[in-house]
């Protein structure tokens, strides 16, 4: 058998989906752009999409939901300056191609915009990170539920406070074509499974939760029994851990936040102060400071869409262009932006592969993909030993950030109270209060043991959600506030 290179395979496959069952090729693609290209825009492009998936969910020992659905469908967009006009339709034809390019062309009209420079038809450059499989198929329905019911067993087993227990798995098949005004051709085939554990844990009338999970773009068979019971202990002694937790004490304080997860922290507060929009428009509070110290050494922070399997990570981004591993701040000064290709071109540099969408009946807009801080040269213990008094944060649950003025709030679905760094009793009801770029200058110590997330982020802006990955070491801030129930 001749195996086909994985490019030209994943073009083959979106094909076959997305024109070959609609009586479409590429002349038809040609026809509809060239339907915008006759008004005068900067860029335009046909995004078509194919996506499966699937949902089960177990709670009090049997499976309560499941779910399968289908969608599919294509966006149509001009742009002429900072101007969009975008159309879509889960009708893929001819003739609502045609339509919708020629309203997008109707109104990209009233815009002043440029000549697109069309090439030769050329298949876009893109990378190789995970298997262009279908994860749906890669389990059976009754695996699936047992499963489910593994998770379950072995949660209850674990301890006698275990009151209840939820589980989740859902897969998805996401398929995309991207033909751009350009000449351009782009497609990509998108795995994604993620397996969650919820544990209610209850004793003398108190009930607390725990969760773990995980999940990337692989088959099914990733969760493996090791796997399994690493979520389920995970789970468990988080919800046992809360059992005995304490108020939060209030104030400002040293903070130290874990490695993996509480990235998501870096994520909210400084990544999307970092997106291209918002400092085009000079709304972000890092607008304009390209070059400047905005951390303390140290401190580097990158967005990797290349990462092989992550939950973040894209072969191409949703406009076409390849993902890239970008570095945003290097040893605490501000290198670039994330960009997607409108911005980009506004603000005079490359586009970096964070182009995204939610689906075909979405704008593209510059969102992050895999976000995380680099490694420093401290052990973690060595970092918890230097707090005087303060709290020790390993997980998070939400928040919120002001993009304008970098302020955030977070709460601490898991943190410990931390006194001549020993580690003396969990606490509840902990939110830590902060400006981003102001933070970044408070980090004072680095851990060596960067750590990325389990695959379980998802991020939304403007309405959009996309799935994210983030990660760090642990970190020591000094001087954040801490809002607290004590």
């Amino acid at each position: 058998m001749i195996s086909r290179e994985p490019t030209i395979e994943r073009l083959a496959i979106a094909k076959s989906l997305l024109l070959e069952p609609f009586g479409l090729d590429e002349s038809h693609l040609s026809r509809a752009l060239a339907e915008i290209r006759a008004h005068r825009v900067d860029d335009a492009d046909l995004y078509f999409q194919y996506t499966r998936s699937e949902g089960w969910g177990l709670e009090e020992g049997i499976v309560k939901s499941g779910s399968f659905s289908i969608d599919q469908g294509v966006g149509v967009r001009a742009v002429s300056g900072e101007k969009t006009a975008f159309a879509y339709s889960d009708d893929i034809s001819f003739a609502s191609l045609l339509d919708a390019a020629r309203t997008v062309r109707a109104i990209s009209s009233a815009a002043r915009g440029g000549r697109v420079k069309v090439t030769p038809r050329t298949i876009a450059g893109s990378r190789s990170l995970y298997p262009d499989l279908d994860p749906i198929a890669t389990m059976d329905s009754a695996a699936k539920v047992a499963l489910l019911g593994k998770v379950e067993q072995r949660a209850r087993a674990k301890d006698p406070r275990v009151a209840q227990v939820m589980a989740g798995l859902a897969s998805e098949y996401d398929v995309v074509l991207v033909a751009r005004a350009d000449g351009t051709l782009a497609a990509d085939v998108r795995p994604l499974v993620r397996l969650s554990v919820t544990v209610i844990a209850e004793h003398k009338g108190r009930r607390e939760v725990g969760n773990a999970g995980g999940g990337g773009r692989f088959s099914l068979a990733y969760f493996d029994d090791a796997l399994i019971d690493k979520y389920v202990d995970e789970a468990v002694a988080a919800a046992l851990t809360n059992l005995g937790s304490r108020p939060a004490p209030a104030g400002e304080m040293t903070v130290v936040l874990g490695p993996g997860w509480p990235g998501i922290l870096l994520h909210e507060a400084i990544g999307h102060g970092l997106e291209g929009d918002f400092n085009r428009k000079g709304s972000s509070a890092f607008s304009g400071r390209i070059g400047q110290r905005v951390a303390a050494k140290g401190v580097t922070v990158l967005d990797d869409g290349t990462i092989a399997d992550r939950r973040g990570s894209l072969n191409v981004d949703d406009e076409g262009n390849a993902s890239q591993r970008n570095v945003l701040i290097e040893d605490g000064v501000l290198k670039a932006y994330i960009q997607d290709a409108m911005n980009a071109r506004l603000m005079g540099v490359a586009a970096t592969g964070n182009g995204r969408r939610e689906s075909y009946a979405h704008v593209p807009m510059p969102r992050m993909t895999n976000t995380y801080m680099l490694g420093g040269d401290r052990e973690p213990q060595e970092i918890i030993a230097s707090i005087e008094r303060g709290l020790y944060a390993t997980n998070f649950g939400g928040g919120q950030v002001d993009i304008t003025s970098g302020k955030f709030v977070f709460s601490a679905s898991q943190a410990f109270w931390v006194e001549k760094g020993k580690i003396k009793f969990p606490v509840k009801g902990a939110t830590i209060v902060g400006n981003g770029p102001d933070a970044l200058t408070r980090v004072s110590m680095i851990g060596n043991d960067m750590a990325l997330d389990s695959g379980v982020g998802t991020c939304g802006k403007e309405g959009q959600s996309v799935p994210v990955g983030v990660g760090q070491p642990t970190l020591r801030i000094d001087g954040l506030t801490v809002g607290g129930t004590a």
